[in-house]
């Protein structure tokens, strides 16, 4: 391992960072409001912080380790995330501790979207485009590292899409040189934002709002700058560019990427992890508008449709868009949705969960266990579309899913411990380690109530989630630091 690459790319990361708080200052100056003197100090604090830990080490240039690799995506989040609370500390009015200022950032910038502040609506708008920034630049994070990272490493949903999916994905990177793949990565991502943005905006909110609006649904983060979300607005047209570009956000990114680059959309009508990621937001938005319009919640069956889709597809992509109190309605409802969220979106995608492919693959592997029993001695393999599947991958998935059970576990049990019941704690942990952000219980709407503990727990679960297990549990095994 290599300290010295590693504090110089935090260093570079942190003054990179740093400018990223430039923008509400400006905003702040527009609108004549008084947050900006929180994010300056905040901007010349990190720079001085980066500045100060890349100055010693600067001329070091050895190569990364695959270990290295591991430490630096780590600490990408967890440096960054307690960064990104400084503002919210800074600026007083908000009477914020430091474990709900981390929290924050930290759901900002994994793309969670659950929140600890209340009244939005009355905020600065500076204060609320830096959460939205968070999370707009947290989902530019998750493509590059998800794309272009994690498979160098060997880990990721991205590395069992890369090792077994057919067609021009199938290559380690995208472009032959990483930096390429990120900028490929980074001008879809853009091109996804700018047109959000202009949709929102020809549906009716206003620049501010359009442009806050579609850093968040892009990076399927969930973030508002209302405190009654997507239904602030009450627009049939407002819903449909959100459920449009949580869609879109939710797909794959080196699906987009190989979709445009040959114009055609056959890349992904013949890719099965695509299939049937729209095959589960169906069949969820059928069964939740048909139970609400059947069981009289919602009697007229256009609103119920529209409810019924929207809540599919924002808690099954994880974005976490509310457009009324789904928590209200039966059962059933409030616990399907947030079920879906487990599988979330696509590898390489933005959204949280376990990912489709990984999923789609525990049910290919269930399935041959059962031919197994039938025919002992038959030879069954596991395809995704007509390729086979290795079965270290089918290994790797297991261990994933085994990894991420005993640890949903644990965290809710923690919460258990702290004195919450088992529906608060289930679904807390259930929204952070998905990446999701409304919950049920004592968090279906703020988080702002859990005591410091569940928070520091709770971050620890949104950085497990986007960090897809294993790259944040290595961390802890006495064999990652041993020479």
């Amino acid at each position: 391992m290599h300290p010295a690459i590693i504090q110089r790319l935090v260093g570079q990361l942190l003054m990179l960072f740093s400018i990223t708080l430039l923008p509400p200052v400006l905003i702040d100056i527009y609108y004549r409001e008084d947050a900006g003197q929180a994010f300056f100090y905040s901007y010349l604090g990190l720079l001085l912080t980066g500045f100060l830990l890349w100055l010693p080490v600067r001329r070091k240039q050895l190569e990364l380790r695959l270990r290295d690799g591991f430490v630096v995506v780590v600490m990408f989040w967890t440096v960054l995330g307690l960064a990104g609370s400084l503002p919210f500390l800074l600026y007083e009015p908000l009477t914020i501790s430091v474990a709900d200022a981390v929290f924050e950032s930290v759901s900002g910038l994994t793309t969670t979207g659950a929140t600890v502040l209340i009244g939005l609506d009355n905020l600065p708008r500076s204060i609320l485009f830096y959460r939205q920034e968070l999370q707009w630049l947290g989902g530019m994070g998750i493509i590059v590292l998800a794309v272009a990272v994690m498979p160098m490493l060997g880990i990721g949903g991205m590395q069992l899409y890369r090792a077994e999916a057919p067609g021009p994905v199938k290559d380690s990177k995208l472009t032959p040189r990483i930096a390429e793949t990120a900028k490929a990565l980074w001008y879809i991502y853009l091109g996804l934002t700018i047109a959000c943005a202009l949709a929102y905006w020809l549906a009716g909110m206003t620049p501010f709002d359009a442009i806050a609006h579609s850093f968040s649904t892009v990076a399927i983060g969930g973030f508002s700058t209302h405190d009654a979300s997507i239904g602030y607005f009450d627009s049939v047209a407002i819903e449909s560019v959100a459920i449009v570009f949580m869609l879109l956000g939710g797909v794959n990114f080196a699906l987009h990427f190989t979709g445009l680059r040959a114009l055609n959309i056959m890349h992904y009508l013949r890719d099965a992890e695509f299939k049937m990621y729209l095959s589960v937001l169906s069949v969820v938005s059928l069964a939740i508008i048909l139970y609400l319009y059947l069981h009289h919640d919602i009697p007229d069956i256009d609103e119920a449709i529209r409810q019924g889709l929207f809540h599919a597809v924002s808690i099954g992509t994880t974005a976490g868009f509310v457009t009324t109190d789904f928590t209200a309605w039966p059962t059933f409802v409030p616990v399907m949705l947030l079920f879906a969220s487990f599988i979330g979106g696509c590898a390489g995608s933005t959204g949280g969960g376990m990912k489709v492919i990984r999923v789609l693959l525990l049910i290919r592997q269930g399935q041959r266990e059962m031919m197994r029993l039938i025919h002992p001695s038959a030879q069954v393999v596991v395809k995704i579309g007509k390729h086979p599947v290795n079965d270290s991958v089918i290994n790797a998935v297991w261990g994933f899913f085994a990894a991420y059970v005993a640890s949903f576990v644990i965290m809710m049990l923690l919460l258990m411990v702290d004195g919450y019941d088992q529906v608060t704690a289930f679904s807390a942990v259930a929204a952070t380690i998905n990446n999701l952000g409304p919950g049920l219980g004592e968090v279906s709407t703020n988080y702002g109530g859990l005591d410091s503990f569940s928070k520091w727990v709770l971050c620890f679960s949104m950085l497990l989630g986007r960090l897809e297990i294993f790259t944040l549990l290595v961390m802890f095994l006495p064999a990652f630091w041993r020479k």
